[in-house]
């Protein structure tokens, strides 16, 4: 049994508090609002974001990270990737020399082109940061259904022991080398999510979500082998197989925030409905930003940025990327 803290109460990190403690794990959920932590201590689960997921008599809850964090296994920090810095700088001084902290937010810092585990590396030198990430709605965890997932590390020893606190009957988790693969697989993928959503809130169908699915890994995988990630990752559970899910779920926030905008919205009334972050309109500069940095050409990226930012409409931006020059597949003849 280990004692672990989960540091965000979101849909995901409710999620994966309900699934640890049912591991048999000692559980601690930091809440970052205080009218949150209230929430769990009167009705012990989310009920804004992930009803009727409970969490039993044993799980902790707190506001406090001096409550949260000192002699804690492992810390999975679960808030979102936008707050990922601030929450990091705030958790440094009660960080001890080693102790393993798990990212499971998704995205890329704008200003910096960082990757999440990178900006928690910087805030806390200390410590051991590694990432766990693939295709998993915390709607379905929370409910035990069968879900498969990577956890990136540093060395094979840390990969094998969030495998080992992670991992049940219905949490099955592989390990791996490659945590920039699997954190830009992560991020660029709620871009394309964002145009799959588009796309059906124009109307169109099975073959456009297929086209966007399969071109947009062509550009995730592109970007980040140029960046100098393994090409195996883009194909594995934190490329493909989270872009799979990501785009065609209806859990999926992107998704959803996508398709509002298909339909009409603008993005700032997309992500008010929507009522969760969208972190892929966070990671879509950021993306344009690395395609320029490494000459990469990604036009679904640059296509969703001038959709979100320049007033194009999505209509308008399928027609132009249907009507790109033409081009080979594989660049192989």
């Amino acid at each position: 049994m280990a004692d672990i803290s989960v540091i965000g109460s979101g849909s995901w990190g409710t999620a994966l508090a309900w699934l640890l403690r049912n591991n048999g794990h000692r559980v601690t959920l930091w809440s970052y609002l205080r009218e949150e932590n209230e929430m769990f201590l009167k009705y012990r689960e989310n009920v804004d974001k992930l009803p009727g997921v409970l969490l039993d008599q044993e799980v902790v809850f707190t506001n406090q990270l001096e409550e949260s964090i000192p002699g804690r296994d492992m810390l999975v920090l679960a808030v979102p990737s936008p707050a990922i810095r601030s929450t990091a700088r705030n958790m440094r001084g009660l960080v001890s020399e080693g102790q393993l902290i798990v990212n499971v937010a998704k995205g890329i810092e704008e200003k910096t082109l960082m990757t999440m585990t990178d900006i928690i590396e910087e805030e806390i030198p200390q410590a051991d940061v590694a990432v766990l990430s693939g295709p998993s709605h915390a709607e379905e965890v929370g409910k035990g259904l069968p879900t498969t997932i990577v956890a990136g590390a540093h060395s094979r020893e840390t990969a094998e022991r969030i495998q080992g606190y992670f991992m049940s009957p219905v949490f099955r988790v592989y390990t791996s080398s490659d945590m920039l693969g699997i954190e830009t697989g992560a991020a660029l993928k709620n871009v394309i999510a964002l145009a799959a959503g588009m796309a059906d809130g124009l109307g169109y169908g099975d073959n456009t979500k297929a086209a966007l699915i399969t071109r947009g890994i062509a550009e995730i995988s592109r970007l980040g082998t140029a960046m100098g990630a393994h090409l195996e990752t883009f194909y594995g559970l934190s490329g493909i197989g989270d872009l799979i899910v990501t785009c065609a779920s209806v859990h999926s926030r992107n998704r959803k925030a996508g398709w509002l905008i298909g339909q009409g919205r603008t993005m700032e009334q997309a992500m008010a409905e929507v009522h969760m972050v969208v972190e892929g309109v966070y990671s879509a500069r950021a993306g344009m930003k690395l395609a320029e940095r490494y000459h990469v050409e990604v036009p679904i990226i640059q296509s969703v940025n001038e959709i979100l930012f320049e007033g194009k409409s999505a209509a308008e931006a399928v027609s132009q990327l249907m009507q790109r020059v033409k081009k080979d597949e594989l660049n192989k003849w």
